[in-house]
């Protein structure tokens, strides 16, 4: 089936404690679902850990559109907190008193999330993600599929509500003219 993730169903018996929510500045238009994906499955006392992972690459570019000086003890997690996809989802959680954090990290995205699902302790993923077709992940990879594959933990995945692209769009990631 063409775009399918095959991945293990869960029942999830007791609200979750810790979240990992993994984003990117792909994840713009999908901010509402993340939010309220998140909130819907953390528990009274629930907490979220927003991830934003930069490949070093973007890292580099991040720091200079912010005018951080490349000697300065910036750290990744002061990066990420000022990136508008993190603060953002942040702000929509504390509006409904849930306790967040944000943490960045650097280098590839589905290790950095598979990495910090052990450090924040975390019960489950939420992460976003687009439809690609069989192709466009095999030679592209998927961060998404990665993190389904490899999480110990449950993993939600949320596509934008307008995902509507053609195969070709979603495989060469261009609309038509």
């Amino acid at each position: 089936m063409e775009g399918f993730i095959s991945s293990r169903h869960v029942e999830i018996d007791t609200m979750v404690e810790t979240l990992l929510l993994a984003v990117s500045k792909r994840d713009e238009d999908r901010r509402a679902e993340l939010a309220e994906t998140a909130a819907g499955v953390l528990g009274a006392d629930g907490r979220v850990e927003v991830l934003h992972a930069f490949d070093e690459e973007r890292y580099g570019e991040r720091r200079a559109q912010l005018n951080v000086d490349r000697y300065s003890e910036t750290t990744a997690d002061d990066i990420a907190r000022r990136n508008t996809v993190a603060a953002d989802l942040a702000n929509r959680l504390q509006e409904r008193d849930i306790e967040v954090a944000i943490r960045g990290a650097v280098g590839d995205a589905a290790d950095a999330i598979l990495r910090a699902v052990d450090d924040v302790d975390a019960d489950m993923v939420v992460v976003g993600g687009r439809d690609r077709s069989q192709t466009g992940k095999f030679l592209f990879g998927s961060t998404a599929q990665d993190v389904l594959l490899g999480a110990p933990v449950p993993v939600t995945f949320v596509k934008a509500r307008d995902d509507a692209r053609t195969p070709v769009e979603a495989y060469t990631g261009r609309q038509r003219p």
